[in-house]
């Protein structure tokens, strides 16, 4: 029985299309790790990260792990033996003991255990997050990316390899100036320095190259010898320290351990402008170096343990290693020495403290002029006071080689892991691996060029502080990852290291930023210049990646705080703003609904785009969960800013009904309902129609005073949307008419409207809403060139003054306008045209009760409870006559009207027994008969526009 798909079940399923798996047991899941069942590494890494489908790859996977035999590395060869040979550079050999000359032996450990602290710091913060969950290939990217998400993985991970990469040539370079010293001895220069440095360097970086492409296996024995090396070397500069001195090397500063020197060494003798930061800044390079076995992380048999402890115990022997090595150097070594043997001791000679006076040598007039010994002025220290010179210096070949070797590995690793993510679109040709590792052969050649470009051509002292300040930025994201998975508090945040705290890991990432100014400020400067570019770069074109990282999780957190502090903030009518219900079915289907919400709500206002399923529960209720995550998903391709909710109910109705109620949270809650007119009225079955104009009526029972509420206290506005498309359009025009006439109806309000105006007929107070929607829409930038026209009624006498007052009352409001229209005949009887058209227009829902017997009619009451009676029609007659619906929509436009807004207060309100569905759809019908799209608003008395500021 294979376990894997058992185990899938719990794969992180967030980015993840595909068949649901099903369930195992808890117990079969037991039994299978209890039978101690073997599971591939890298399946369960893909399993655990979600990264793969649960079948496909991993059964891939399994099949070229049993063709291949991949071979993965334990903590000592993997990760103790790479970041000890990282950490130990050349920094060691040639410069430790000056930086202790400059700083003393005192100021001198502080400054390597201050540095110990950050990568200590950013070892336990890698520990804390390589152990919350499985581990792959990528090192820094991966961490960081997984914790922050792509946008700061990407950015870091890029120039995290770009500085591998350099960081070959660096140590390469150190390495063949070695190699050229040797050289200048023996009097066998080639051509020139500079010349018989590239000439090594590229020499050297080939054969690295070489022992790279061979394999991570070859890499890995090759640097276990570079340790034992090194090991050597450091082991024969402490035996060098007791073995007796003679009289040269005395001339040279060192009398082996002495009391006196130790005293005289242990304060800081600053010189050359040097001060404590500036010998800090020298000295840090030498600590970093801790992330070498993560990087290979993807090479690792358990990364999860592997990391932690081979990382923490890398930092402690070489932070041990260096302390002892600084303390024994300044405990043997003066700072000034002649390396004249004739220098001795004068008799009678007042020595003044000097411990190499007490010790019978003379080295007083180093105050004066520079000597070429001693801790101050000899990089060679440690090959004067090893047993055997010679090891030192191949100390110094296997360190600058192991760690160009390590950085030759790191930087194509790092790149390949960063390509397959595609975060970098135009870089995923590096994604391909070859052989049975998987090996960046194209990431090899790419870092091989970089490394030669700066052998060749580059002024590595120049590009030196910029490399160190990229470690230094990836350390700082490392801390900051653990500190912001730990603030967020994410269930899913539960790693296996415990020894890390949140606020240690934050002042980590603090103290790198510190750091990497200390080091060099216009290099740091740079970085954070390149990582904010990178930043956007990557939030702009949007991976799609979902790894459930951090950033996520504190936005659900920051989102969670902000809803219920809201809460507790009373509304203010100038914080009134529309938050609406968009009754769009799906989103796609209505999409000029939707477009001219989204124009007035985008970054003002809540928008909701509703959908009510109607039918047998259970497949309601299957399609509408099947739809959810692909509809929200449209929107946010199609860049709106708006929400999906679906409801499966009995009825359009009672769907809305559930809708109004339950949406939103706390003060995130609708406000407004926005409907779409429903133009198949005359055709739609009776039950369709009854259910439409019930939504109205279920508000209008609402929305009469500014106190009116539903559940849970919401007060209500509404408007409809009228296309002005109408049904004798439609039936006169030919298929391929309609369906361009259709298209472009749809997509009206998604592109810019031209100059024309946006008329108002403001004719009632609804609290201000049939103003202030028209206002939102002209600042937004689709509408700017659009200027409100305003309708009012008055009287005939007074048009100037009611113009006036109008105009006064509009510029309280701080709104601007084009015109001002006074109505005065809002009270004419309609035309014998337009009663005409309304007659027509019901007539097939009219009862005609009148015309036929009692007994009949009742019986036709009875079957068509919907018909039209005559009894109601003449009580309408007499409730309507200043007919304005008649009025306006007779009222003469030009063309460069694009939108109509109208007081839905003119209407009847959709009252149950007051008014039948059928009569009032056809006022609807005559109101927008031969308008421009057009939105007729109904407030509900709340003022949501005020004079004060």
């Amino acid at each position: 029985m294979d376990p894997v798909p058992k185990i899938d079940y719990y794969r992180n399923t967030g980015s993840v299309s595909g068949n649901k798996l099903n369930r195992p047991s808890l117990l079969e899941i037991h039994e299978q790790l209890a039978k101690n069942i073997a599971v591939s590494t890298s399946s369960v890494e893909r399993v655990a990260n979600g990264e793969s489908t649960a079948g496909d790859e991993t059964t891939a996977s399994k099949e070229e792990e049993n063709k291949t035999g991949l071979v993965k590395f334990g903590w000592v060869k993997g990760v103790l033996v790479r970041c000890m040979l990282n950490i130990w550079g050349v920094m060691l050999f040639i410069r430790l003991s000056w930086i202790v000359g400059q700083a003393g032996i005192g100021l001198g450990v502080i400054i390597i255990l201050l540095a110990t602290m950050v990568t200590s710091i950013t070892g336990l913060s890698t520990s804390a997050i390589a152990t919350n969950g499985f581990v792959r290939g990528g090192g820094a990217y991966y961490l960081i990316s997984r914790s922050l998400g792509p946008e700061f993985g990407g950015s870091i991970g890029l120039i995290f390899a770009f500085a591998n990469a350099v960081a070959v040539a660096m140590y390469v370079v150190g390495f063949a100036e070695t190699v050229v010293e040797l050289l200048k001895e023996s009097d066998t220069i080639m051509v020139d320095e500079s010349n018989d440095i590239r000439i090594i360097g590229t020499i050297t970086v080939v054969c690295l190259l070489g022992i790279s492409v061979a394999g991570m296996e070859w890499e890995a024995k090759a640097q276990v010898i570079l340790l034992v090396v090194l090991l050597i070397a450091i082991a024969n500069f402490f035996i060098g320290t007791v073995i007796p001195t003679n009289n040269e090397k005395k001339a040279r500063g060192f009398f082996n351990y002495q009391a006196s020197i130790f005293a005289e060494n242990f304060g800081p003798d600053f010189r050359g402008g040097e001060g404590f930061f500036s010998v800090f800044a020298i000295f840090f390079p030498a600590a970093t170096g801790i992330l070498a076995g993560a990087n290979i992380s993807g090479d690792l048999k358990d990364p999860q343990g592997a990391i932690p402890k081979g990382t923490m115990l890398a930092i402690l022997i070489t932070t041990v290693a260096y302390i002892g090595v600084a303390i024994c150097a300044a405990s043997c070594v003066v700072r000034d020495a002649t390396g004249n043997i004739n220098d001795t001791v004068v008799s009678g000679m007042s020595c003044n403290g000097s411990s190499a006076c007490n010790l019978g040598y003379d080295f007083s007039r180093c105050r004066n002029q520079p000597c070429d010994y001693g801790l101050m002025n000899n990089f060679q220290v440690m090959s004067m006071v090893s047993g055997f010179g010679p090891l030192i210096t191949a100390g110094i070949f296997s360190a600058t080689l192991s760690s160009a070797l390590a950085s030759l590995v790191s930087a194509p690793k790092v790149f390949q892991a960063l390509c397959k993510d595609n975060v970098y679109k135009g870089l995923h040709f590096f994604a391909k691996g070859y052989g049975k590792n998987n090996e960046p052969i194209r990431g090899y050649v790419l870092t091989f060029v970089i490394a030669m470009a700066f052998i060749l051509i580059a002024e590595l002292n120049t590009i030196a502080p910029i490399i160190s300040n990229f470690f230094l930025a990836s350390y700082a994201l490392i801390n900051f990852s653990c500190f912001h998975a730990s603030y967020a508090k994410s269930p899913g945040w539960r790693p296996a290291f415990r020894y890390y705290n949140m606020w240690v890991s934050l002042f980590g990432a603090l103290l790198c930023c510190g750091v990497m100014f200390v080091i060099n400020w216009w290099a740091a400067l740079i970085t954070y210049a390149i990582e904010l570019f990178l930043y956007i770069y990557v939030t702009y074109k949007k991976p799609e990646v979902n790894w459930g990282s951090s950033t996520q999780a504190l936005y659900y957190i920051n989102a969670l705080d902000s809803a219920l502090a809201l809460t507790a903030v009373e509304d203010h009518v100038k914080n009134f703003r529309p938050q609406c219900i968009v009754l769009t079915g799906a989103p796609m289907i209505r999409p000029a609904l939707l477009d001219i919400t989204h124009t007035f709500t985008k970054n003002n206002g809540l928008c909701i785009c509703c959908e009510v399923y109607t039918g047998p529960r259970k497949l309601c209720v299957k399609e509408m969960n099947s739809g959810m995550a692909k509809k929200q998903a449209w929107l946010t391709k199609n860049k709106r800013k708006a929400f999906y909710a679906a409801v499966a109910a009995d009825s359009f109705r009672d769907g809305v009904k559930s809708l109004l109620q339950a949406s939103g949270l706390g003060r995130m809650k609708p406000n407004t309902l926005v409907i779409g007119f429903k133009k198949d009225w005359r055709n739609a079955a009776a039950s369709q129609v009854e259910n439409y104009v019930g939504v109205i009526h279920f508000f209008s029972i609402w929305l009469p005073t500014a106190t009116c509420c539903l559940t849970h206290q919401k007060s209500f506005h509404i408007f409809f949307l009228i296309s002005e498309s109408t049904i004798n359009t439609i039936q006169s025009m030919h298929m391929g008419e309609f369906n361009q006439k259709l298209l472009e109806s749809s997509t009206q309000f998604k592109k810019k409207q031209g100059k024309g105006t946006i008329d108002i007929w403001w004719l009632f107070d609804d609290g201000g809403l049939t103003i202030l929607i028209p206002y939102i829409l002209t600042i937004r930038k689709k509408w700017k060139n659009c200027k409100l026209r305003i309708f009012t009624g008055g009287k005939a006498n007074r048009i100037e003054e009611e113009k006036l007052v109008m105009a006064s009352l509009l510029s309280k409001f701080r709104i601007k306008f084009a015109d001002i229209n006074i109505i005065c005949d809002i009270n004419m009887k309609p035309n014998k045209e337009s009663w005409k058209f309304f007659e027509e227009m019901i007539e097939p829902y009219r009862l005609h009760e009148s015309c036929k017997d009692i007994t009949t009619a009742e019986k036709l009451k009875q079957e068509t409870p919907w018909k039209i009676t005559d009894a109601e029609l003449e009580a309408f007659k007499e409730k309507v006559k200043p007919s304005l619906p008649f009025y306006i929509c007779t009222y003469s436009y030009t063309v460069d009207q694009m939108l109509e807004v109208i007081s839905k207060k003119i209407l009847p309100v959709a009252r149950k027994g007051v008014v039948s569905d059928y009569l009032y759809m056809a006022w609807l019908e005559i109101l927008s008969k031969n308008l421009p799209p057009t939105l007729m608003v109904r407030g509900n008395h709340k003022n949501v526009l005020t004079f004060y500021s």
